[in-house]
C-alpha cells in the first residue's frame, strides 16, 4: 500500500509541471504575439525602400533622358510647337511617381546630359525654364492645385526663362537683343494706332510694357495647351492631374 501511495504521488509531481506549463505555454504566446516589436517595422520599409530603388533611378533616368530627346529632336528638327508642349511633362511625371528629390534629379540629369550633346549653353536654356518649369507643374499637380493657378505659376516661369534667354544670348553675342523685340513690337503698336485712327505715338516704356504683356499672355496660352496635352496623357499613364474647368470638359468633350 505504501509502494502504491509513493508511486502515485511520485506520478501526480512528475505530471503537474507539464500540465502547468501547457497552461501557460498559449497564455505567453498570446501575451507575446500582443507586444508590438518597436524595431519590427524598420526592416519592412527598408525593404520596401530597397525594392523601389532601382524602379525610381531606372524611370529617373529614362524620363530625363526623354526631356532632352525631345529638346535636341525641336532643335535640330523644329516641328513648331507639336513637340514643345512636352518639354516639361517629362520632369512633372517624375514627381508625381516619385517626389520633388526625383524630380529636381531629373532636371539636373537633362541639363548635364544636354550640357554633354550640345554644350552647357543649350542645356541651361532648357534647364531654364522648362526642367524648373516641369519641377513646378509636378508639384502643384501633386497637391491638386487648380488650373488657374498652375497656369499662373507656369507662366510666370516661362516668361521669366525668356527674359533670362535674352540676357545669356545677349551677354554672348556682345549685343541688347531686347531692342529688336523693341523694335518689332513698336512697328505693330503703331500699325494699330494707324488702323484705330489714333495720332499719338506710344512712349518706349508703354511699348517695353505691351512687349511683357505679350509675352505673358503667350506663355499664358502655352501653359493652357500642356495642361491639356498632361490631362490626355498622364491619365492612360495611371497619373492624373487635377481635373480642369467644366468649360475646359465642355470645350475638348472630355469624359472621366
Amino acid at each position: 500500500m505504501s509502494d502504491f501511495f509513493s508511486a502515485d504521488s511520485a506520478s501526480n509531481l512528475s505530471s503537474s509541471p507539464n500540465t502547468n506549463n501547457d497552461a501557460q505555454n498559449p497564455a505567453i504566446s498570446a501575451l507575446s504575439a500582443d507586444r508590438t516589436n518597436p524595431d519590427s517595422d524598420s526592416p519592412d520599409r527598408t525593404s520596401d525602400r530597397s525594392s523601389t530603388a532601382p524602379l525610381r533611378l531606372v524611370e529617373t533616368a529614362f524620363l530625363a533622358s526623354t526631356a532632352s530627346l525631345i529638346w535636341l529632336v525641336n532643335y535640330y528638327f523644329p516641328l513648331g510647337p507639336l513637340l514643345r508642349v512636352f518639354f516639361p511633362v517629362p520632369i512633372a511625371l517624375v514627381y508625381l511617381r516619385w517626389g520633388q528629390r526625383a524630380a529636381w534629379m531629373a532636371a539636373l540629369v537633362s541639363g548635364l546630359l544636354l550640357s554633354v550633346l550640345m554644350g552647357p549653353t543649350r542645356s541651361i536654356l532648357y534647364v531654364i525654364p522648362f526642367g524648373i518649369m516641369g519641377v513646378a507643374l509636378g508639384g502643384l499637380w501633386r497637391r491638386k492645385t487648380s488650373w488657374s493657378v498652375s497656369i499662373s505659376l507656369g507662366a510666370l516661369i516661362g516668361t521669366f526663362g525668356f527674359f533670362f534667354r535674352f540676357w545669356l544670348l545677349s551677354a554672348l553675342v556682345g549685343q541688347d537683343l531686347w531692342v529688336y523685340v523693341t523694335a518689332q513690337v513698336a512697328e505693330m503698336v503703331e500699325w494699330v494706332f494707324v488702323k484705330l485712327g489714333w495720332l499719338s505715338v506710344p512712349s518706349l516704356n508703354t511699348i517695353q510694357a505691351i512687349a511683357a504683356g505679350m509675352i505673358l499672355v503667350n506663355n499664358i496660352i502655352y501653359l493652357f495647351v500642356v495642361h491639356l496635352v498632361a490631362l490626355l496623357l498622364l491619365d492612360r499613364l495611371g497619373n492624373p492631374i487635377p481635373r480642369p474647368p467644366r468649360w475646359v470638359q465642355v470645350l475638348i468633350d472630355y469624359e472621366e
